[in-house]
């Protein structure tokens, strides 16, 4: 059975270490952050004000940036590494320095039990993790406001550009003195990244494009300056109007042990299970039957809380939606054929995704007003008890 990609670049990165320890390599001591190549691209500067913030250089290797931003910027670093040849050279050149504290970890197991940073970055080290797992667990680690930086493989240098799909691959690392060492890395698009950090969160600022000073090399990086946002967004789905008929909707909220659930809109916006009010029907059924027809999940009617009803103008167009919350259902959500929203997924309420579908945000804002969601304005008229179906 093959090894997962995580298991090999472990294994990779410790033989790294080995042999770079054995060989005595001594790396000249940081002026600035080299993100891809030393002396392209922005520098430090990126990461903001740095006095005082606790800062997490994950991925640290021999230390080198994190000791440059505690002697000269006046941060409190935590360098992670999960080599123990890494760590051993960083602690014999930097162990006594205040200020930085070295750490031998894994960088999710450190990421998922560490207090919020105000700032984290990563050079070249992102892309030897899943980031499925990596990146809800670096949202998680960052306080509301704090900034995020990386680089991550773009072109090698051979010329293989990105991948579409977040799978791995393998690369080639040479250390210095001979040897090939085979890694496992998720090189993947601009636009992939991207839309995986707004997934989980995360908003992306600015991307640098840092390509091989030399013509022959292919290589190419790409730099990623992203903030965990104080407020979440929200959008309408398109710039039209609803038509006249579908202007009467519902929306279900269903917050758990597990989080909030919410889906992806196959135009880009997060939002919850519901959808439009069919005649005939009640607006308990008419969240039933959206909650099932979208997500697979069951509910009854008596289930449903009516909290109250959001008026706002799309396009000149009155549109009229119900807020309600499910307080039990039964089963595990899952994309439904012919849906035009799926992805389903559960989300704490402090790591609520960005592009929340506009109705989404007005009704999660109508249970919750301390949410910090920025949305169109709405009227809310609450019902008096919240089990009002007229």
């Amino acid at each position: 059975m093959a090894a997962r990609p995580e298991a090999v670049n472990a294994e990779a990165w410790r033989v790294y270490g080995e042999h770079h320890l054995r060989r005595g390599t001594v790396l000249p001591e940081a002026a600035r952050i080299g993100w891809g190549f030393e002396d392209a691209g922005p520098g430090t500067e990126i990461l903001g004000e740095l006095t005082g913030r606790r800062v997490l250089d994950l991925g640290c290797g021999t230390a080198r940036h994190a000791a440059h931003l505690v002697r000269d910027h006046g941060a409190l670093v935590d360098a992670v590494d999960a080599s123990p040849g890494q760590h051993e050279r960083a602690r014999a050149r930097y162990g006594s320095l205040p200020g930085l504290r070295l750490v031998l970890a894994d960088a999710l197991e450190h990421l998922r039990t560490a207090e919020p940073y105000d700032v984290i970055y990563a050079v070249n080290a992102v892309p030897y993790i899943d980031p499925h797992r990596l990146l809800p667990a670096l949202a998680g680690a960052l306080k509301p406001g704090g900034r995020l930086c990386f680089t991550v493989l773009h072109t090698n240098a051979q010329g293989a550009g990105p991948s579409e799909e977040a799978a791995a691959r393998p690369e080639i690392l040479r250390p210095a003195g001979g040897g090939d060492v085979t890694v496992q890395m998720w090189v993947l698009t601009e636009d992939l990244w991207t839309a995986l950090l707004t997934e989980h969160g995360l908003r992306v600022e600015h991307v640098d494009v840092l390509d091989a000073p030399q013509a022959e090399n292919d290589a190419s990086y790409r730099l990623f300056q992203v903030t965990r946002p104080l407020r979440r967004s929200s959008r309408p789905r398109t710039g039209k109007p609803p038509l006249a008929h579908a202007a009467l909707g519902v929306g279900a909220i269903l917050h758990g042990p597990r989080g909030l659930l919410l889906g992806r809109h196959r135009h880009g916006t997060w939002e919850l299970p519901g959808g439009t009010v069919e005649p005939g029907e009640s607006l308990r059924e008419a969240v039933v039957r959206e909650l099932g027809e979208e997500t697979g999940l069951e509910a009854r009617p008596q289930d449903v809380r009516l909290l109250g009803t959001l008026l706002d103008d799309a396009g000149g167009v009155v549109r009229v939606t119900v807020a309600a919350r499910v307080t039990a259902w039964r089963g595990e959500p899952s994309d439904q054929p012919g849906e035009s929203v799926g992805r389903w997924r559960w989300f704490a309420l402090d790591r609520l995704p960005e592009e929340l579908f506009v109705c989404s945000a007005q009704a999660l804002t109508a249970w919750r007003p301390g949410l910090p969601i920025d949305h169109a304005p709405a009227r809310f008229t609450p019902y008096a008890t919240g089990t009002d179906d007229s």
